[in-house]
């Protein structure tokens, strides 16, 4: 039922109390020590992800998504590599979080913290291999123009910023990246791996040669607006290394080393907040080549060639990319081709 009125707290403020309850049902043996330990330890840092300062029922369903991605891409000092680098959570911990943070949502609802629990509409869901991923993958087209329209806007606004630090001059760059990944859909991995002399012209236009799977490669023309963008960062936003093994790489940190593949959600999600509210998604590099194939295949573009866009061996691969959109039936019929003459 829901209450009389509503208690604005802030997240930390709810995420204090909700430990306080935690703790008294460790004294009367209801919780094990080592369950709340982990309740506490996951409450606190979804805390510090969405915002400690944030009024807990301003968070809506993407705010959730975004903080359970994040979690999903936080290094766990647990657990190493070959290399000896920290791994990502697993996806035990990542389902483990999402659960704890489900759990504190619905005390908030029945303590008057949040008029509607965001965890009934969030789009992230925990999966027994790969950890925590957006349920639906592609954006609508509403959501695709708005994320589309703020990379524009910052790679205008990078252009005539003036000088900046160097750890500043990354607004073209985030903005190609998001471009390239809504507009082209390749895979995160072939993105982070092109080098500056892939991208070419031919009878005045603008080809990417894309390095695949299986030393597959594919020439895919890039729309105007993206080529503009590609332009103005070679141009002004790019500040390569004089030597060293990042000296080709097209994407850069401010450091001047290759950008790494856990590195480039993060500029999504930069990118992300400067969308209207109304039209902002949390979606990943793979959601975005879910976009770009679900799109095209919605405005009735040849399949074989979004097939040779993403880089698929065959059309068969072309259906788990393929998302409903909603209203696509309705639209569909209301154009029929048999009555459109009519």
């Amino acid at each position: 039922m829901r209450p009389v009125q509503l208690n604005r707290i802030t997240v930390q403020e709810a995420a204090d109390r909700y430990l306080e309850l935690v703790r008294a049902k460790t004294t009367t043996g209801a919780l094990s020590p080592a369950t709340a330990e982990v309740y506490s330890r996951d409450v606190l840092t979804f805390a510090l992800i969405a915002g400690p300062e944030r009024v807990l029922d301003d968070l809506d369903g993407p705010d959730v998504d975004a903080a359970l991605l994040a979690f999903g891409r936080k290094p766990d000092g647990r657990r190493r590599d070959g290399a000896g680098e920290p791994r990502t959570q697993s996806p035990t911990s990542q389902a483990r979080f999402r659960r704890s943070v489900s759990a504190m949502f619905k005390h908030a609802l029945r303590a008057g913290w949040v008029q509607v629990d965001p965890m009934t509409v969030v789009t992230v869901t925990a999966r027994e291999r790969g950890g925590l991923r957006a349920e639906r993958r592609a954006l609508t087209r509403e959501q695709a123009t708005g994320l589309i329209g703020a990379a524009s806007s910052i790679a205008v606004g990078a252009e005539s910023g003036g000088p900046r630090r160097r750890d500043q001059r990354t607004g073209l760059r985030d903005a190609l990246i998001v471009l390239l990944l809504t507009t082209v859909g390749p895979r995160v991995s072939e993105l982070v791996r092109a080098n500056v002399e892939d991208f070419y012209t031919g009878d005045g236009v603008r080809y990417w040669r894309i390095f695949g799977k299986g030393g597959r490669t594919r020439d895919v023309p890039l729309p105007q607006d993206v080529a503009a963008v590609l332009d103005a960062y070679l141009a002004e936003g790019r500040r390569p290394p004089a030597a060293g093994p990042a000296e080709k790489a097209l994407l850069l940190s401010w450091r001047g080393r290759r950008l790494a593949r856990g590195d480039v959600q993060a500029v999504i999600d930069r990118v992300r907040r400067e969308v209207e509210p109304e039209r902002r998604r949390s979606v990943t590099p793979h959601g975005l080549r879910h976009t770009t194939a679900t799109h095209l295949l919605a405005d009735a573009v040849d399949m074989d060639a979004v097939r040779r866009v993403l880089g698929h061996s065959d059309l068969s691969t072309l259906g788990r990319y393929r998302d409903e959109l909603p209203g696509e039936l309705e639209v569909a019929m209301r154009a029929h081709p048999l009555l459109r003459d009519r």
